[in-house]
């Protein structure tokens, strides 16, 4: 396991540019996209009409989220929007927050860890904990992601995320409509498309996006597990960089084995 930098230090960039628009780099037109794009939206209205009331979108604010956020808003399905607001995102992602709701005229229900709980945690580990090892990384997960999860979800009966198969070998076979752990209808309507495909929906359509995919950041999630990525790096090579490749989850998307 190599040496994680500390929260906030500079990390390798591409050489290239150490800024550059996401949409120069990523958006472009490929074929059979119309037809992705119809069957997205029909994933959306199936899951609004068979889980009236029950439905909510879980964004993650990412690039994919954002793009199904305006999907909704442009069919005019009644789905509430809710994030995790986890106590360690990046300036740019809370703006995105602001910049989400005064684009689409709506509200985004935030969901923030239990306060006392993280306090404990940084208490009894340090700042530095999930450097450290794995299992402790994975609990900050669990206060600042899956806890909060569990109560954005709860009373729903479906939820919908932003899943590519394309994003990681641990996503390679996620199905557009599939059950998770707890029953729950979990829909993914983007998980045919590739990342040009989801940039040229942003071009096209105008999209809000966080401006650290501009940054070389495909995945973003709490600032001190996030860092750019190099050329000819993996999509999410810059979560949790310091672990396996195999541990890069945080729990949200997969099933405890």
């Amino acid at each position: 396991m190599s040496s994680p930098h500390a929260p906030g230090a500079s990390t390798e960039q591409p050489a290239a540019s150490l800024q550059a628009s996401a949409i120069a780099l990523y958006a472009r037109a490929t074929n059979g996209f119309e037809h992705r794009l119809r069957a997205a939206h029909a994933a959306l209205q199936q899951a609004a009409h068979e889980h009236a009331g029950t439905l909510v979108q879980a964004t993650s604010l990412g690039a994919e989220d954002m793009v199904i956020t305006d999907l909704i808003h442009r069919q005019g399905l009644a789905v509430p929007i809710a994030t995790l607001q986890t106590g360690a995102l990046h300036a740019q992602t809370l703006a995105l927050i602001e910049r989400l709701e005064q684009h689409y005229g709506l509200a985004v229900t935030r969901f923030e860890p239990q306060a006392q709980a993280v306090l404990h945690f940084v208490r009894d580990h340090g700042e530095r904990a999930i450097y450290e090892s794995i299992a402790q990384r994975k609990a900050c997960c669990g206060l600042r992601k899956l806890e909060p999860l569990s109560r954005l979800l709860a009373g729903r009966s479906a939820w919908i995320t932003g899943l590519r198969r394309e994003q990681s070998d641990a996503r390679s076979e996620v199905k557009a409509i599939q059950a998770d752990d707890n029953g729950r209808t979990k829909v993914s309507p983007l998980v045919d498309w590739s990342w040009a495909d989801v940039w040229y929906y942003i071009d096209t359509h105008h999209v809000p996006y966080n401006p650290l995919h501009d940054a070389f950041m495909p995945s973003i999630g709490c600032e001190p597990c996030t860092r750019a990525i190099a050329v000819g790096e993996p999509f999410r090579a810059g979560r949790w960089w310091w672990e396996d490749e195999a541990a890069k989850e945080c729990g949200l998307h997969v099933k405890p084995a």
